[in-house]
């Protein structure tokens, strides 16, 4: 099949080279572009070291009414801690590890790096990767694994 412009390749490397251009100038994982019948998704794949020890991490728990007060404001601190909150940029299903059985991108209390893979978040059938924002501590990991999230959702928070 050709193109109108008599080239046997319809897809212009140029509109493929904008959509990168647009991935990296707004830190997404992917873009899909549809005209007519062309379709074209670009995505990038961000890739980080296993963590080097597995831990099942589970939802947050709110802290019963009838816990001693002491132990109120320990459970708490490291909410009190946190500055940053990674939010989901989609609708999706969040995953703490690359494949089941493998083991978690970060636990509590692990060093990222900025653009480190801190979890993944699969959409219409997608792994998209979750970038780390920036160099921190985790300070909590705020959904379970293979948990539904909304856009926007609170995913981990930073100390």
């Amino acid at each position: 099949m050709s193109s109108p412009k008599g080239s046997s390749d319809p897809i212009d490397p140029r509109l493929v080279r904008k959509l990168a251009d647009i991935l990296k100038e707004t830190d997404l994982s992917e873009i899909e572009v549809e005209q007519g019948e062309l379709k074209i998704r670009v995505a990038r794949q961000l890739t980080a070291a296993p963590a080097a020890t597995y831990a099942v991490a589970s939802a947050p728990v709110a802290v019963p009414q009838a816990a001693a007060p002491a132990a109120a404001p320990a459970a708490e601190a490291p909410k009190a801690a946190a500055k940053d909150v990674v939010s989901s940029p989609m609708v999706g299903t969040a995953y703490l590890s690359p494949q089941p059985g493998a083991p978690v991108f970060i636990k509590v209390g692990d060093r990222v790096k900025a653009g480190q893979t801190i979890m993944i978040v699969e959409a219409m059938k997608t792994m998209n990767p979750i970038p780390s924002p920036k160099d921190g501590v985790v300070a909590e990991i705020l959904v379970a694994d293979a948990a539904p999230v909304e856009f926007g959702a609170p995913l981990i928070a930073f100390e």
